[in-house]
């Protein structure tokens, strides 16, 4: 059985992956509308989010983060502080505006904790998708290095994503994850990507019971 994955020590060799386009931070109920007007051009949107980390045990967060991306454009909802207005729900009900994203099934879960009546629509889920082309890891950190030989660095994902402003590495990380989604969904699409061609193509090891 031969499949495609990628270790560590290969990523961090890799240069590393930057934003090219705009960031928008919403942070008010009043600005969602517009924003969400903008995402409903786009063919295709990333989506992912971020939660305050957890450091103690029993301790829990809500969402703060809901980023959606178009491939020039980043949109940063701010959910701890708009919480999921009738616009933005509307959106990610949609069954006709295609957002894709990895591991989606957690992030509903812990959008339902914010929105009990959301029913997310209209989503593709890498994970299931990378597995049409024997690549076995499910990370987005790991699907992006194999596709692009770029690395997106995850420094930021411990932080604090209540804090009062997001820092310009926060915005570059969450608006990064969400664009990546797009850009992974349309290579893999495009048929360039053959899995036999891949630098990390190689047998699979077989465990011995």
């Amino acid at each position: 059985m031969h499949i495609v994955s990628i270790d560590k020590q290969t990523i961090n060799e890799m240069p590393r992956v930057t934003f090219p386009g705009r960031i928008h931070i919403i942070s008010a109920i009043s600005q969602v509308k517009s924003a969400v007007t903008a995402l409903r051009t786009a063919p295709i949107v990333g989506f992912d989010t971020e939660t305050r980390p957890s450091f103690h045990r029993g301790e829990h967060h809500n969402i703060a983060l809901l980023q959606l991306s178009t491939e020039s454009d980043a949109f940063l909802f701010r959910l701890n502080k708009t919480g999921i207005p009738i616009p933005l729900k509307q959106y990610l009900e949609d069954k006709n505006c295609v957002k894709v994203g990895l591991s989606t099934t957690d992030d509903f879960h812990q959008l339902s904790r914010i929105c009990q009546s959301l029913r997310p629509g209209g989503f593709v889920e890498l994970q299931q998708l990378v597995k049409q082309y024997g690549i076995t890891d499910m990370s987005l950190q790991k699907i992006y290095a194999i596709l692009f030989q770029q690395k997106i660095s995850k420094s930021q994902q411990l932080t604090n994503w209540e804090a009062p402003q997001l820092s310009d590495a926060q915005q570059q990380y969450a608006a990064i994850d969400a664009w990546a989604c797009i850009r992974i969904l349309k290579r893999l699409h495009s048929g360039l990507f053959i899995p036999e061609e891949s630098p990390y193509y190689h047998e699979a090891v077989q465990e011995i019971i």
